[in-house]
């Protein structure tokens, strides 16, 4: 049975949260490393003008539906998404099944200093969660090679990159022969809610699939980028069934 929806020429799985972080916590078992992508609307119409970037986002072992937009897309096209399985959701299961196992976690990304307070809160919060090392998300280059080599000096078993897409999603693909984790998931601003810099939208506005609406009402300089909301809709009504579904 195909478990796939094709949006824009981007496969993205159809998985809810529970069944994203069981996936993930089987990579576990496989000895090489895992690309989880959790693409919402702005990303994948960013794939859908750059087709290297539409090959990367599709070389992932798991590609999730992180905005609405995606899950609203999926039922334009007839395979609907059952629930939007966010990366910082997705991230919230997976520690909380850590916790209970000895599988070593590695944050990268942020301001210097995010890396560090977020794993000050999840120590708080996961009490026996292994944060193996810790990175903030600036760097040259010819910084990489030794990024690479903090990351396997730790034993790491799983890396959350927080770098902002498309940034995130290139360099674990650039890097994924490299590393020597199981997991390399890219969760944008996670790691800022985790320190607890930056806000999440409530529950109750999530469920209503208005993340976005609040963000927007505490942020109001996003308005330019939730213009590609509608974009998005429109293109995906428009040139969407041109892309057939697996099993068509």
């Amino acid at each position: 049975m195909n478990n796939k929806v094709n949006i824009l020429g981007v496969k993205i799985d159809m998985v809810n949260i529970d069944e994203a972080a069981d996936k993930i916590m089987g990579f576990f078992n496989e000895p090489r490393l895992h690309a989880v992508f959790t693409p919402n609307s702005e990303i994948v119409m960013e794939a859908y003008k750059d087709e290297g970037f539409c090959a990367v986002l599709n070389s992932a072992d798991l590609l999730t539906a992180d905005g609405i937009g995606v899950v609203y897309a999926s039922r334009i096209l007839k395979k609907p998404i059952s629930e939007r399985a966010a990366g910082y959701d997705i991230a919230r299961r997976v520690l909380e099944k850590l916790n209970y196992t000895n599988h070593k976690l590695f944050l990268f990304g942020g301001k210097p200093g995010v890396a560090e307070e977020a794993a000050e809160n999840l120590k708080k919060e996961y009490k026996e969660l292994n944060i193996a090392g810790m990175r903030n998300g600036y760097f040259k280059p010819e910084d990489e090679p030794g990024i690479v080599k903090e990351i396997n000096d730790s034993g790491a078993d799983i890396i959350f990159v927080c770098l902002g897409a498309p940034k995130q999603e290139k360099w674990i693909n650039a890097h994924k022969d490299e590393l020597n984790a199981r997991v390399a998931m890219g969760i944008g601003g996670s790691l800022d809610v985790f320190a607890g810099r930056a806000e999440r939208a409530p529950e109750f506005w999530c469920k209503l699939g208005l993340e976005w609406f609040y963000r927007l009402v505490k942020e109001p300089w996003r308005a330019g980028r939730m213009m590609s909301l509608p974009k998005f809709a429109a293109t995906v009504m428009a040139k969407g069934k041109k892309y057939k579904q697996d099993g068509e």
